[in-house]
């Protein structure tokens, strides 16, 4: 298997970006009343998700390394409540975010996991 070069080349950044992307789009819908409260901070956590990976990808030490990546699970979880606020205010209820977050989620815990065994 062939060593990543950059953070692009890492499937969990692959896929924590596809969430981003998703989020964008579900939160463009959203209540203009919740413009700088909901739609912004969940954007930012999952902007959060992809720029810790990337980062974490970055640093020299396998400390730093998951101190990052452990920042992006930190992310994960809350994005993961926002989730769940934006369905029960009836903003929105995608199956795919849901889907997606859990994804990235199981990709990271796994890609720790095979960091911690060098």
């Amino acid at each position: 298997m062939e060593k990543s070069k950059t953070f692009e080349d890492l499937i969990v950044w692959k896929k924590a970006h596809l969430f981003v992307l998703a989020i964008y789009k579900c939160t463009s819908s959203f209540p203009k009343s919740e413009q700088f409260g909901l739609t912004s901070q969940f954007r930012r956590a999952s902007v959060s998700i992809a720029a810790n990976i990337a980062e974490g990808f970055k640093k020299r030490t396998l400390p730093e390394k998951i101190r990052f990546y452990n920042i992006a699970q930190g992310s994960i979880e809350e994005c993961r409540y926002y989730l769940i606020l934006s369905k029960d205010l009836g903003y929105f209820d995608d199956k795919d975010c849901w889907t997606m977050l859990d994804e990235v989620s199981k990709l990271l815990e796994s890609y720790i996991g095979k960091l911690k065994q060098y």
